[in-house]
């Protein structure tokens, strides 16, 4: 599957705009651009992505959260689906209440105030952010990419993401010219890449950068973007910093 950004807006029910403010912030890259005219297409596993964002964002969740919990190596998908299907069970009961009085108000009838009230929702969902950040965003690293992201506006979020695209193809070149992965050339790519991470997000360990490595290409969200610059660049990205960290 291939579907320019408009026909992925229309399919999933999100304006254009939207796409474009999730793709700066990271939320949702498109699967490919087109180089010659910058046209963005989306695949199968952009609309995976695009689910479990709408799923969060049913449940009132803020967008950075939903941007962590879901970049998380520890996100769990199935575990994540069963809480948001209580959540949303319990907000569909809700409703059936509140039509169920609206029916009785139009006959004249008073009905019980107490069908007004959310706080069983309120609390599940709050609970549930609560158990979600616990257990997929309770580190070191996440508590400081919060904090550090916390006061980006649009324009640093914009200049972000464009120097990860151009680093990531930086890393692409490099491969494209026949150098290896422990040649000094990507050796120094993966110093710059560590650093950016660190400036821009959280402190970059080696462990950190060799646990991000394997991620960019177990999580074919991750390999598909990085791809985009190039195929096996994700693989070229793991294996230089494979070499680094050691």
């Amino acid at each position: 599957m291939k579907l320019h950004i408009r026909e992925f807006a229309k399919l999933t029910g999100v304006s254009v705009r939207t796409l474009h403010f999730y793709d700066e912030i990271g939320l949702l890259k498109p699967s490919s651009v087109d180089e010659q005219n910058g046209y963005r297409f989306y695949d199968e596993y952009s609309l995976t992505r695009m689910q479990e964002i709408l799923f969060y964002r049913e449940l009132d969740f803020p967008l950075k959260e939903i941007r962590m919990i879901l970049s998380s190596p520890d996100y769990d998908k199935q575990t994540a689906l069963k809480e948001q299907r209580h959540l949303l069970t319990l907000k569909k009961e809700r409703l059936e209440r509140l039509i169920s009085a609206l029916d009785s108000a139009m006959k004249g009838e008073i009905v019980n105030m107490n069908v007004f009230d959310n706080s069983e929702f309120e609390t599940k969902r709050q609970e549930y952010a609560k158990e979600a950040k616990e257990r997929w965003g309770n580190t070191a690293a996440y508590k400081e990419s919060a904090e550090k992201t916390a006061g980006y506006s649009k324009d640093k979020w914009n200049q972000v993401n464009s120097a990860m695209d151009k680093k990531i193809a930086e890393f692409a070149d490099c491969k494209k010219k026949g150098f290896s992965p422990d040649s000094h050339e990507a050796q120094v790519l993966v110093k710059q890449w560590q650093d950016f991470i660190t400036e821009n997000y959280y402190t970059c360990t080696n462990d950190i950068l060799a646990g991000l490595g394997e991620i960019y290409i177990v999580d074919e969200r991750f390999q598909n973007n990085i791809d985009r610059h190039g195929d096996g660049t994700a693989q070229f990205m793991r294996d230089a910093i494979k070499v680094y960290c050691k």
